[in-house]
């Protein structure tokens, strides 16, 4: 599993590795019944505390994105459409307060805004 860990972000090591789960999982890289590394082998292969990856995998099984059994793993749960949609507009509202924070502080309007997003959602 490909997942960068980033000593110089502000989020915590098990956020980092709980978004690029959920972003592969959404995005279709790790699909449905996929077995996820064990907590003890990601840990290994991250070289971080096994308590860090434990806690990733009960917040990706708490939202929804992974089943874990015991005795066997942690695999990719099942996706809910409209779950799946929800987690898209949460990220995408996520993105668009960054933007917004940084237009304003460029002193961009609302409308130049308004404008580049139209561009750039009709240009994809």
């Amino acid at each position: 599993m490909d997942i960068i860990i980033s000593n110089s972000s502000g989020k915590p090591i098990y956020e980092q590795i709980t978004y690029q789960i959920k972003s592969m999982i959404l995005n279709g890289t790790l699909q449905e019944g996929e077995a996820l590394p064990s907590m003890r082998l990601l840990a290994r292969e991250l070289r971080i505390s096994v308590i860090t990856t434990k806690r990733a995998y009960e917040d990706l099984e708490r939202d929804g994105f992974i089943e874990t059994v015991t005795g066997r793993g942690s695999f990719v749960a099942g996706k809910n459409l409209e779950f799946v949609r929800e987690e898209h507009l949460r990220m995408t509202e996520e993105h668009l307060q960054q933007a917004a924070a940084l237009a304003k502080s460029a002193g961009i309007s609302l409308e130049e805004l308004t404008e580049m997003l139209g561009l750039l959602y009709e240009s994809e």
